[in-house]
């Protein structure tokens, strides 16, 4: 759901929660704390945390509630929102709705009559009177999170599909529909649970649940506008997303609406939504976090998709700094993790005829990737692009695709490992360039195998006469995976041909 979504800005995580006093939150539905000395019982109930909502059986409370005032909810023309305003506050135009009023939502609870006159209902009525507010105030910040000049700016470059896509072959890049299945995910993740950390969030499993079906249903509206976009070369992806992103904004007023209404959205109404105690204190969204994370991870897999058509793909798995007898990598282009180096190549294959050697192309940076860690792709690095498709490929191999990525987020969010949207374009699945352990090829006697890992440069031209990935099935795989299949280039210094040509 929505919430989904705002699982990659939760994702904006651990980090946003504790960001410092400059950060620029957005949470204007949000009452202050009241340091009243007189604001009658409900003042006691003051200073709420996420697990007071469990401790004190809120959710049971509000289902009980919700069962014996069904009349009253159906009977209000703003539905559960308006009906529980009426029963809490003796507020009956307490919408919450999403209609450009600054004031619907507002909690005016000192000395409120109707509210103190509770008794053991007052404290489980505030609790839920707070998460209603904050929840309604989740999707007023995302909204002007997602409208952002910033983003849209991030995301609006028309020049990416030549930027990063300089292959011999002037076909077309494939449909852009594989983008856009994982911006589903991306947008969910960035949004989802913004400015609250995994711990929260695995507090709340069933909001988390909730926020990520729903989000994934408010991007998937915006993403129907445009299900049969495709592009060439040079076609304005960037432009495509920047829409897209900005586009999900108007789903996000229709599931604030709907969930105050006392609808379902995504499958579930609003107790989901605010079960566990997700919005109780919730602190308001990082505007700032989740453009950053958002922009980051959708060029990170706008520029992966490119790259996927491409013969770019990684090996390593030897010793770092190499000296094993396989070559020596490109070190400018390696990362070490776990004792073990791991480098990005792309083979870069000669544009024309050619009597000589160069006739089998060369290995190279990947194309664009001297523009990454700086101007408007300042938030993605080449060292992003190692640790995201390492990470996928040890969870997936080469078939990390969008449902793989929907089910990590969510497991790393709810669970509470790991907050996809702090790692921004780092974050596994982002990237998926394929990877092959060459650290089996160590002491092997293959055929000129001191060349099997290359630096980069015209004259460099690997030669992979064995099983390059550890056995015959991984190597096929991996060739594939990296679009080198039949390509001769790898094997043609080889004394026999190798069992994946």
């Amino acid at each position: 759901m929505l919430l989904s979504l705002a699982l990659t800005a939760l994702a904006a995580l651990s980090e946003v929660q504790g960001a410092s006093a400059s950060s620029e939150f957005t949470n204007p539905l949000v009452a202050p704390r009241r340091n009243f000395k007189r604001c009658g019982q409900v003042s006691k109930y003051y200073g709420q945390h996420l697990e007071d909502w469990n401790t004190y059986k809120t959710g049971d409370w509000l289902n009980n509630w919700w069962n014996n005032n069904t009349d009253l909810i159906e009977k209000n023309s703003a539905g559960f929102a308006g009906a529980f305003g009426q029963w809490a506050l003796g507020n009956p135009d307490w919408s919450c709705r999403d209609d450009g009023s600054s004031t619907d939502c507002d909690l005016n609870l000192c000395d409120n009559r109707v509210l103190n006159d509770r008794g053991r209902d007052i404290r489980p009525t505030y609790y839920v009177l707070e998460s209603v507010n904050r929840l309604h105030s989740y999707f007023s910040g995302l909204s002007q999170a997602f409208n952002t000049a910033a983003l849209s700016a991030a995301l609006a470059k028309d020049s990416w599909a030549t930027t990063f896509y300089t292959d011999k072959d002037d076909k077309s890049s494939d449909s852009l529909k594989k983008v856009l299945s994982l911006v589903t995910t991306i947008v969910g993740v960035g949004a989802a649970f913004a400015g609250m950390g995994p711990a929260a969030v695995g507090a709340a499993a069933g909001a988390g649940s909730a926020i990520i079906s729903g989000s994934n249903g408010a991007i998937g509206i915006a993403l129907g506008n445009h299900a049969d976009d495709t592009f060439q070369k040079s076609a304005d992806l960037g432009g495509i997303l920047s829409k897209v992103v900005v586009e999900s904004l108007e789903s996000f007023t229709t599931a604030n609406n709907q969930l105050m209404d006392g609808q379902s959205y995504g499958d579930a109404d609003i107790r989901s939504y605010i079960s566990g105690g997700a919005f109780v204190d919730f602190q308001g969204v990082d505007k700032n976090a989740v453009t950053d994370s958002m922009s980051n991870m959708l060029i990170g897999t706008s520029i992966n998709q490119l790259y996927r058509t491409q013969k770019i793909f990684i090996l390593g798995g030897g010793a770092c700094g190499d000296n094993q007898g396989i070559g020596s990598g490109p070190q400018e282009s390696v990362i070490c993790r776990d004792g073990k180096a791991w480098y990005l190549y792309y083979w870069q294959e000669n544009s024309g005829p050619s009597l000589n050697s160069h006739q089998w192309g060369w290995v190279n940076p990947p194309p664009g990737s001297d523009k990454l860690g700086q101007a408007e792709y300042k938030g993605v690095s080449v060292e992003d692009i190692l640790n995201s498709s390492l990470d996928a490929w040890n969870v997936a191999g080469y078939d990390y695709n969008a449902d793989t990525a929907a089910s990590r987020a969510h497991d790393a969010i709810s669970s509470a490992w790991a907050s996809p949207g702090s790692k921004g374009a780092s974050w596994e699945g982002i990237f998926t360039v394929p990877v092959c352990d060459v650290s089996g090829a160590i002491g092997q006697n293959w055929d000129h195998g001191e060349y099997i890992l290359q630096p980069y440069g015209h004259e460099s031209r690997p030669v992979w006469c064995g099983d390059l990935c550890g056995d015959a099935d991984k190597t096929k795989a991996f060739i594939e995976a990296a679009q080198m299949n039949g390509f001769q280039s790898p094997w043609h210094l080889c004394e026999s041909k190798p069992s994946y040509a």
